[in-house]
């Protein structure tokens, strides 16, 4: 989920930008430090918004940077167990299919792909046995987030599943709907 954050930070700013406007080098070192930063607490940085204000700087003994205590918002993509998602195959392997997200990427086990008996060609498809689907890089789908470890902290892992009613590829969900709208409904005894 993308999220707008407002932060609260002390911000370091480099005596080679004390001649800048307080605000422009605030700014700039901001968007330094948190640009593609990523932590539990605030998800994925995206994108430094703006400044709601800036303090008044202290210079520290020993170091001859002025630190500006500053409120910015922030655009995040934080990652909720059970969110729903739409991305892209990137890459499939033999165990699963590696789908980006955009900021992130995620990781579908090759059970996980479809309620089918699965198996991998050289060529990079993961097919159904009876259902004869197909999966290769490229592919558009919707997925659920059911697994997220920050366990290290600058790449966090996504585990995702596509088995489940409206996951999967775009065609597949299409086609199940269609399915129900055309499936005659069976009268109650």
């Amino acid at each position: 989920m993308f999220y707008k954050i407002t932060v609260h930070d002390h911000i370091r700013v480099p005596p080679n930008m004390f001649g800048d406007k307080v605000e422009d080098a605030v700014l700039q070192a901001i968007r330094r430090k948190y640009e593609g930063f990523i932590s539990q607490e605030l998800g994925i940085v995206i994108d430094v918004l703006d400044i709601g204000s800036v303090g008044d700087g202290k210079i520290i003994p020993g170091d001859g940077a002025a630190y500006y205590q500053a409120d910015f918002s922030v655009i995040t993509f934080k990652p909720e167990m059970q969110e729903v998602v739409m991305g892209k195959i990137r890459d499939i392997a033999d165990f699963g299919a590696f789908i980006s997200l955009g900021p992130i990427e995620g990781m579908i086990h090759i059970s996980q792909t479809m309620d089918d008996f699965v198996s991998f060609s050289k060529d990079k498809v993961l097919t159904g046995k009876e259902s004869k689907r197909t999966l290769k890089p490229g592919d558009i789908c919707r997925a659920r987030i059911i697994a997220i470890s920050f366990k290290d902290p600058t790449n966090p892992k996504l585990g995702l599943t596509m088995r489940q009613q409206g996951l999967g590829r775009l065609d597949w969900v299409e086609d199940e709907q269609k399915e129900e709208v055309t499936e005659p409904k069976k009268a109650k005894k």
